[in-house]
């Protein structure tokens, strides 16, 4: 807790404010990881996911949470993510984090058929103690478009602490390099733009780590 200590001050400003929420979007370039996925036999997206979810724990300002108003680090957390079902609605899929990569892949696709067979709403974050609900990012995937923006929605705008992150359609841009829409919502008093820039700086890393392994 010693850089949030650094930046009270920065987090008690942005606190009282009504929306206190940092939101950005931007083109986030990557190594192109598809082509090793493939030789992998391992989902592009489960992959990117792995390395997005890693980012965020690598990055400590990313690892703050607000509980009964008191500011603290989580240490862990529980992957989860959106999905639709076969009437093209949205549901939200959950599992247990692994450091294995494949088991990682392996458990995030066995979410994603569960959650996405179900009719009726994923309600297995209903049973998770407000402490551990905080040791998730929330994290949706649009494929199908090149968005430019996206507002997320909070439970409370006071309150975004739990940061929200998508990501859009891959586009090719050069040999060996891919493009995609990347949105990132954080509690300004705990990120600024230079985390997002670590951020994405960190998942480039993540990636090339996969394929050098």
């Amino acid at each position: 807790m010693q850089l949030f200590h650094r930046r009270r001050d920065r987090f008690e400003l942005f606190d009282r404010m009504d929306s206190p929420a940092l939101n950005l979007t931007f083109n986030l370039d990557l190594p192109d990881v598809r082509p090793w996925c493939k030789e992998q036999g391992l989902a592009p997206f489960h992959v990117l996911l792995c390395a997005v979810l890693r980012s965020t724990l690598a990055v400590e300002n990313f690892r703050y949470r607000i509980l009964d108003g008191e500011v603290f680090r989580i240490d862990r957390l529980t992957p989860s993510f959106t999905v639709i079902n076969e009437h093209n609605d949205l549901n939200f899929a959950q599992f247990a984090w692994t450091d294995d990569l494949r088991e990682f892949v392996a458990r995030g696709q066995a979410a994603r058929e569960e959650a996405s067979a179900m009719t009726e709403l994923n309600g297995v974050f209903r049973t998770m103690t407000p402490r551990a609900a905080r040791e998730q990012v929330f994290i949706t995937c649009i494929p199908w478009l090149d968005f430019t923006s996206i507002q997320h929605p909070t439970a409370n705008l006071g309150t975004p602490d739990i940061p929200s992150i998508a990501w859009g359609k891959f586009r090719d841009v050069t040999s060996g390099r891919l493009q995609l829409p990347f949105s990132v919502q954080a509690h300004h008093g705990f990120v600024d733009g230079f985390h997002v820039h670590q951020l994405a700086q960190q998942i480039a890393v993540e990636l090339t780590t996969f394929m050098q392994a």
